[in-house]
């Protein structure tokens, strides 16, 4: 246990630690016959374990039910448990998971009683600020305000007229000089004349003198005096919903009715009153609401225009401001439907102004649990905030002011000025809507159908555009048509746009359409942050829950609250929750803090990115847009570690094959093997490196007949051969032609010469018919290989011919030129 981590002494009670360090307070009695334990707790947080048990001189303790302690809802809770005869040793335990202090409320005890116990053998004197006053007294009793005892007191004594003590104290302080800030003002009700005085009070206790010379804030130097009270003032209007009584108080509308604070009116055929409750004017505290400081109930808060914190006792009281209401009922335009997260929805406008540390807590109450919506630390601008109430079980709200622990910020305060809750049960009105009208009366009012409005200013219902929802906070007018975003479309209810899991989206440079099928993403995905660590050394994570896509009747994310028996959750598309290891109440981890992070789905868009498909090929990858934040998958960016950097956009990386597109024909290739005796195949690969998933599978590999090189080339041989030959027969043919044409030519050069100068006309050159050649044929002398080369190689003669060797009749060569 950490050294500050303690049970802190608070006067007539003890509080606990609001560290996130675990705080025991054990007590050890020996009964002398069976005997039992009373006390009184104060359990409003339930981000803290509180466990009270008892152990016996064997160490068995209490069984392990019945040791967790309920939350308390508005006051003190009291505790009975039996004790056994012999040692017992008590122990009150708590813990807190909330890991910011300031926004934790403290277990408070009080009036702690064992019976069974023996007789004591002396007596102790009681301790200064207490007396007793008859003997044999079982408890001493603290001393009033103005008044203080020493050890052993029988009677309180009255401080001196220049000095104070609190409630318990051991002596007197000199009074401060009064200043503005230890009075308020007030007003008082409404007068027949409709006027209303202007009140000043002093805090009480006054601890102030205002005959005290001092350093205070007024021109005189002086103590300031109570400013004098009287002063008439007109009164406020009544608020919305309220009608002006005879006496000038206010009363509310009777149902049907509505006011805008004056006179109430009914609502005209068609219409029904839009209910609720709507408090800007505080000259009065409403009925169903009270202003306390815990259980302890305060006045003097309303002041006109707003409603604001008064000082306590002490610095470290919550103030309280509650606000009860019976429940909530959709209005009868309104059509019921699960997809409908909004029952009821508070709105308030407040401003908190501190010298030093305070907070102002929101507060929203069950029946069983109290839960803190918000909280807000320092001075803060007058600004507004909204809570959407989906559940029936809330039926309450508080806001809580604590100050700083020093007394001279006491001037810190709380203003309230407008409270607007809707949808109330047994609320009032204070305008009127139209709806649709029924085959019934003729003030009926009914629902329009599913994705229709009613048009402004009549009773009609007219159709919605495709693929748009209806907004549920009003259902008049065609501007309650909400288009769905982009890739998304409406539910058969027309109430709320969901996803298929299912995209399609131009390539880049206008290429094919890429396929996108998030399927597989559509179960609920958790992951968390990287482990913090608090001051104290109290190591957690924060945890997320995704759900972003899916059509009616999907799996939504929830994040749940398991530090009480009463489990709280909270659903949606994301939801966060603080997740600390612990091994209280035999879990292995406490889940607290759950808050939604989108509720509704907006539409999904495409983006960009190079991390997920290398450079060259940048496929469009898909971010989701729920309510106001980014969701593009689930790795926490590193310069904001918990999701976020401003509270409210969210921004995660889901490094996911899925966030791929679907694979298509143009994302393989075909491989053709060689022909192996006379099969060939193909195989199909996919293209390198990977860019898709899913989508299209590889084609099975395919078998082929076909011829193999072999016979290719034994029929390229073969008639490369018979070519061949063909080829030296034509050449044969043609050289044989020729050496019959040169025959001829020769011997009509011998027939030339044997007549002088006398060149007969030839009929032909060639074998005429029925001419024989093999009879005029010359037979040329045999020569040598050589000889041959030679006679080829014989330049030509001077005219241009060749030297013809012929053979006469007579066997003489002769040479023909």
């Amino acid at each position: 246990m950490h050294p500050h981590s303690t049970w802190i002494p608070k006067g007539d009670y003890i509080a606990s630690n609001i560290d996130e360090c675990t705080s025991t307070l054990s007590y050890a009695v020996s009964l002398k016959k069976a005997g039992t334990v009373s006390f009184e707790y104060f359990y409003p947080d339930n981000t803290i374990f509180f466990e009270f048990y008892v152990q016996n001189d064997q160490c068995e303790s209490t069984d392990s039910e019945g040791r967790w302690m309920r939350t308390s809802e508005k006051d003190w809770t009291p505790h009975n448990l039996k004790l056994n005869r012999g040692n017992n040793v008590l122990y009150w335990r708590t813990t807190s998971f909330a890991l910011v202090g300031s926004a934790v409320k403290p277990v408070l005890l009080r009036n702690i009683a064992i019976s069974g116990v023996a007789y004591t053998s002396e007596c102790f004197h009681c301790k200064p600020g207490t007396y007793s006053a008859k003997p044999g007294s079982a408890h001493c009793t603290p001393c009033p305000a103005d008044s203080y005892s020493n050890k052993g007191a029988t009677v309180c004594q009255q401080c001196e007229v220049d000095k104070y003590a609190e409630a318990g104290s051991g002596s007197c302080k000199r009074r401060p000089a009064c200043t503005t800030s230890d009075y308020f003002y007030t007003h008082t009700p409404c007068d027949s004349k409709g006027q209303t005085q202007l009140m000043y009070k002093w805090i009480e206790p006054k601890i102030c003198s205002e005959i005290v010379e001092g350093t205070v804030d007024n021109s005189t130097g002086g103590a300031v005096k109570l400013p004098a009270s009287g002063q008439m003032e007109t009164c406020p209007p009544c608020n919305p919903g309220f009608s002006v009584t005879n006496t000038s108080g206010c009363e509310p509308c009777p149902h049907g009715s509505y006011s805008n604070g004056t006179a109430c009116a009914e609502c005209p055929v068609g219409t029904e009153p839009v209910v609720g409750f709507e408090y800007k004017w505080w000259n009065k505290m409403p009925d169903n609401m009270r202003s306390s400081v815990y259980s302890r109930d305060c006045n003097g808060l309303v002041a006109g225009e707003y409603i604001y914190t008064t000082q306590g006792d002490l610095d470290s009281d919550y103030m309280m401001l509650s606000l009860t209401v019976p429940g909530y009922r959709l209005p009868h335009s309104v059509a019921k439907d699960d997809e409908r997260s909004e029952l009821s929805r508070i709105s308030f406008v407040f401003e908190t102004q501190c010298t030093a540390d305070c907070t102002l807590y929101f507060m929203g109450y069950s029946e069983r649990t109290n839960d803190m919506v918000e909280h807000w630390s320092g001075t803060t601008r007058k600004q507004s905030y909204s809570y959407l109430v989906k559940s029936n079980s809330t039926v309450s709200f508080t806001w809580g002011f604590q100050r700083t622990q020093v007394r001279q910020y006491s001037s810190d305060f709380a203003k309230m000025y407008t409270v607007q809750i809707t949808n109330v049960v047994g609320g009032v009105a204070s305008q009127c809507r139209h709806c649709a009208l029924g085959s019934g009366s003729a003030s009926e009012c009914v629902p329009c159908p599913p994705a229709h409005y009613m048009v402004n200013g009549t009773g009609v219902c007219k159709s919605c555009p495709p693929n748009t929802f209806i907004r549920a906070d009003q259902t008049v007018g065609e501007a309650a048509c909400i288009h769905c975003g982009p890739n998304t479309h409406s539910n058969k209810a027309h109430s709320a746009c969901v996803s298929d899991c299912r995209l399609d989206l131009q390539s880049t440079g206008g290429g094919e359409v890429l396929q996108y099928d998030f399927t597989p993403l559509a179960n609920i995905t958790s992951f968390q942050s990287s482990p913090r660590f608090t001051s104290k050394g109290l190591r957690y994570y924060h945890q997320f829950r995704v759900g972003l896509c899916g059509e009616e009747g999907r799996e939504v994310a929830v994040c749940v609250d398991n530090v009480t028996e009463s489990r709280k959750e909270v659903r949606g598309y994301a939801c966060q929750s603080t997740v600390v290891p612990s091994e209280v109440r035999g879990q292995s981890v406490v889940s607290s803090q759950p808050f939604t992070i989108g509720d509704t789905l907006i539409g999904k868009r495409s983006s960009f990115t190079p991390w997920c498909i290398p450079l060259k090929y940048r496929a469009p990858t898909v971010a989701w847009r729920i309510l106001t934040f980014d969701s593009v998958f689930v790795v926490l960016s590193s310069k904001c570690s918990e999701g976020t950097c401003d509270g409210c956009s969210f921004h995660f990386l889901w490094r996911s094959l899925y966030a791929c597109p679907l694979c298509t024909e143009s994302h393989y290739r075909e491989i053709v093997s060689a022909c192996i005796q006379g099969i060939q195949r193909t195989t199909y690969v996919w293209q390198q490196p990977l860019q898709c998933t899913g989508g299209v599978s590889l084609p099975a590999q395919t078998v082929s007949a076909c011829v193999t090189l072999d016979f290719w080339l034994k029929v390229g041989v073969s008639t490369g051969t018979v070519a061949a030959i063909l080829l030296i027969s034509i050449s044969c043919y043609f050289w044989k032609r020729t050496r019959k044409l040169e025959y001829k030519y020769s011997k009509l050069m011998m027939t030339a010469g044997d007549k002088e100068c006398e060149l007969p006309a030839a009929d032909s050159c060639a074998i005429m018919e029925g001419e024989d050649a093999e009879d005029d044929l010359i037979y040329l002398t045999k020569k040598s290989f050589f000889t041959k080369i030679k006679s080829f190689s014989r330049e030509r003669s001077s005219d241009g011919f060749d030297s013809v060797p012929l053979k006469s009749s007579s066997g003489l060569e002769m040479e023909m030129s």
